[in-house]
């Protein structure tokens, strides 16, 4: 990170260090934390406060985030109508990076151990959610965050199978199909999905020959350090099971490629040959852009994201008899909370839940 004369601000570039290199963190995770320690820095420069001991101002700092439209200036601008200009998850995120960056500060000397009173107070283990405690009845310290705004309980919506074919259809291209189905059919991020290998892939019957004990056909999601910025988010390699759509989509998408004549030749399974660099790895984003040309080529009323896809995927497995931490394993979470948010089930799936319940007669019935 550069200040405003173009010089290294040593100590948060060694903490961004610490987070890629020392904590082995993915390098969007390090870039959306670059980007919330500026907005840190920018405001301790422009309200005159010393870096090191603003954490006890973070309530000031919130209020800044939220109701502040210009980031150059201190003025907050709040009033009947107006919308905040971050909401309560962003400015949440920006606050978790601050306070790992002011502790990484304590330790490394840089500020006075006083700051860790200022960002923490002492909770206990009763404030954590109940699949965080687990089975322990003992009541431990821990530090819990001062400033923390209360987040809606907003799900985020899954893409309908309807939409996903109204997606598949509006496809022109065969690898725009593959992809359409790595995400519906297979639950991987986008960044997974664009950091693909052709050596991933292994779909075949016996993959034995490649090295590889899985039997059927699957793919690995792997973490590598990519061109293309793609980067999974799990450092545990993950098998996913590829069904016979994924295969024959797959399968189209190599003619197709081999059809053209690109000047790189690359190993990534997600390439350009229309847009952009042909032959280079296509990136993240542009899989957003696919999708956005898909959703308005059909007709769609709305948007379709990549994570749309992979709720649907989620909530397709649950819906035809799969357990939570089958889910779980697919989607490459490392807790089943995490999993939870991915859930929604099908209404007739509810109704069908509901109608097992015995009735009252019933149940009268059965003690005679």
């Amino acid at each position: 990170m550069l200040d405003d004369e173009l010089q290294v601000v040593v100590c948060v570039d060694g903490y961004l260090r610490h987070l890629r290199f020392g904590q082995d963190c993915a390098e969007g995770t390090t870039a959306a934390y670059a980007s919330s320690l500026a907005l840190y820095m920018n405001w301790c420069r422009i309200t005159g406060r010393d870096w090191r001991a603003a954490g006890a101002a973070l309530g000031s700092f919130i209020l800044w985030l939220r109701h502040s439209p210009n980031p150059r200036s201190a003025e907050v601008v709040i009033g009947p109508g107006l919308q905040p200009v971050r909401g309560e998850r962003r400015v949440n995120a920006i606050l978790t990076a601050v306070r790992g960056f002011l502790s990484f500060a304590v330790t490394a000397g840089e500020a006075e151990p006083e700051v860790m009173a200022q960002i923490y107070e002492l909770g206990s283990t009763l404030d954590l959610p109940a699949e965080l405690r687990g089975e322990s009845t003992a009541i431990l310290p821990r530090a819990k965050a001062r400033h923390r705004l209360s987040e809606p309980d907003t799900r985020v919506d899954r893409a309908s199978d309807e939409e996903a074919v109204a997606l598949l259809r509006a496809c022109r291209l065969a690898r725009d199909r593959f992809i359409v189905l790595l995400l519906g059919r297979a639950g991987l991020r986008r960044s997974e999905a664009a950091g693909l290998r052709r050596e991933d892939l292994h779909f075949v019957v016996d993959a034995t020959v490649l090295g590889c004990p899985v039997a059927g056909p699957h793919l690995h999601v792997v973490r590598r350090s990519n061109s293309n910025q793609a980067w999974a988010k799990s450092r545990h390699v993950r098998c996913v099971p590829a069904d016979p759509l994924v295969v024959q989509a797959y399968d189209q998408w190599c003619w197709e490629r081999q059809s053209r004549v690109l000047p790189v030749d690359s190993d990534f399974a997600l390439i350009n040959i229309a847009r952009g660099r042909l032959g280079e790895p296509m990136t993240p984003g542009a899989l957003n852009e696919l999708l956005d040309r898909l959703a308005r080529r059909a007709g769609l009323g709305r948007a379709v994201s990549p994570h749309m896809l992979r709720h649907g995927f989620a909530s397709n497995v649950l819906d035809a008899g799969g357990a939570i931490d089958e889910v779980q394993e697919l989607l490459g979470h490392r807790s089943p909370s995490s999993t939870q948010v991915y859930i929604h089930p099908d209404y007739g799936r509810q109704r069908a839940a509901v109608e097992r319940v015995p009735a009252p007669r019933e149940l009268a019935g059965q003690e005679q």
